[in-house]
């Protein structure tokens, strides 16, 4: 299968349908206006749109690569603009309401303050 001009591997196309799985969830769950963004090249700003004040990395591999996966959160998050950001990684074998969410530390802990404030 070819899409713009390139072969769709396997891989590619699960990462999509993760990315298409992730996007209905927090659709059905609260965020309504949640959609998958098109690439940015080198000025990526996340995998998710219409998610207020967060940037998305979305992930479906093999091997889970925290580190990797949040460095590409955080520099997608400047290029959005974004002060919070978060990967998101595919739990192999399971639905994607059990996928990982991770970040940083401060990041979590702006969540808990802004939680607790509301």
């Amino acid at each position: 299968m070819r899409l713009g001009g390139g072969i769709v591997t396997a891989a590619k196309r699960r990462g999509s349908r993760f990315e298409a799985d992730v996007v209905v969830y927090l659709a059905e769950h609260g965020f309504p206006l949640a959609e998958r963004r098109v690439m940015g090249g080198t000025r990526d700003r996340g995998d998710v749109a219409g998610i207020p004040g967060w940037t998305l990395e979305l992930k479906a591999e093999r091997s889970l690569d925290l580190a990797g996966a949040l460095s590409e959160a955080k520099a997608e998050a400047a290029n959005a603009g974004t002060l919070d950001y978060a990967a998101i990684l595919k739990r192999r074998n399971h639905p994607v309401d059990a996928a990982y969410v991770v970040l940083p530390l401060d990041r979590f802990a702006h969540l808990l303050i802004r939680e607790r404030r509301s």
